[in-house]
């Protein structure tokens, strides 16, 4: 993983960006506007961080994990709730 930090542009980005070798997640997109020269134009300022292919399916994987592990516990949670009705 590469953080790249708070990164400007003139075109406004994708949220996620694939490509051949990585994945590209760009978050906290805000669109400023910028004068220079007494020219007035607008550009976009936002986090930017790169993951490889093998370190995003990992993320992906351990979120997933997380994600499982919630769903149980909410439909244990239900459960309980369901037999304290009856």
């Amino acid at each position: 993983m590469v953080d790249y930090g708070k990164v400007r542009s003139t075109v406004k980005p994708e949220a996620k960006v694939i490509d051949e070798y990585s994945v590209w997640i760009n978050t906290d997109i805000q669109e400023i506007a910028v004068t220079y020269e007494g020219e007035s134009h607008t550009e976009y300022e936002f986090n930017q961080t790169r993951y490889s292919k093998d370190e995003y399916i990992s993320l992906i994987d351990d979120k997933n994990t997380q994600l499982e592990a919630q769903v149980t516990d909410t439909q244990l949670a239900l459960v309980e709730v369901y037999e304290m009705m009856l």
